[in-house]
């Protein structure tokens, strides 16, 4: 274990000699507990942990940003910032137009909740975030599927009644479940979607990607990693 860690230190001071000093880490700010704004309307969460222990490992200055998720491909694209950290699976889809570092978040299940635990999810009104593997699923099923713009939104549809069931990482809806007092139960199976989920980079900073990459990895080394994930996602969480 000892050369394992040492090996991933001596990558990260190879690689990140050659990164550049300034890094721009966009999120959603909007997914907790991957990512939220806090009472002080700075990004907050696992990612942002995550994020800023990243960047000291590879000894990179970090700047946080916010962007809306239907953007965030495009505007990462465009050079708005240099790298996204916002909960984002890893897919072949996205892949074609971004990099993925290895994942930091191990492939975990999808889950659908609902008002009622009747509720059929393969022939009902089913929302989910707009652009996400969720959305995709459900397209692919015999449900008809409502998306909208940000996650909370989602879940809102169900209460209100402009949807039967909602379809979004597990992890994400089961503190709103628990903490609905009976009103939102999960029905159906869980759904193993994507990847885990990674940092995404432009196609032409492999350099960047690999120093990020470096730095996860010897947060899977020491231990580091898995300790995060328990902390913000708890005891049950999978780890590495």
């Amino acid at each position: 274990m000892t050369r394992i860690i040492f090996a991933s230190a001596l990558a990260l001071a190879a690689t990140g000699a050659l990164a550049q000093d300034v890094v721009r880490l966009a999120t959603e700010g909007a997914y907790p507990p991957y990512n939220f704004l806090n009472d002080q309307g700075e990004v907050d969460g696992f990612e942002r942990g995550l994020g800023d222990e990243l960047c000291a490992r590879a000894q990179l200055t970090c700047e946080w940003v916010t962007n809306e998720w239907d953007s965030i491909i495009p505007n990462l694209v465009s050079g708005n910032y240099d790298a996204i950290i916002a909960g984002m699976s890893i897919t072949d889809e996205r892949d074609e137009v971004i990099d993925f570092t290895q994942n930091y978040y191990p492939p975990s299940p999808s889950a659908y909740a609902a008002l009622s635990p009747d509720v059929d999810v393969n022939t009902g009104t089913v929302t989910a975030q707009t652009g996400t593997i969720q959305a995709a699923h459900v397209a692919s099923t015999g449900a008809t599927l409502v998306e909208f713009a940000t996650p909370e939104e989602t879940v809102a549809a169900v209460r209100n009644g402009e949807a039967d069931a909602v379809l979004a990482d597990k992890d994400f809806l089961a503190p709103i479940v628990g903490e609905s007092g009976g009103e939102l139960t999960f029905v159906g199976e869980d759904v193993p979607l994507g990847g885990g989920i990674g940092l995404g980079f432009r196609e032409s900073d492999a350099e960047l990607r690999e120093t990020f990459d470096a730095a996860i990895q010897s947060m899977k080394d020491d231990g580091t990693l898995n300790t995060m994930l328990i902390k913000w996602f708890g005891e049950e969480t999978q780890t590495f």
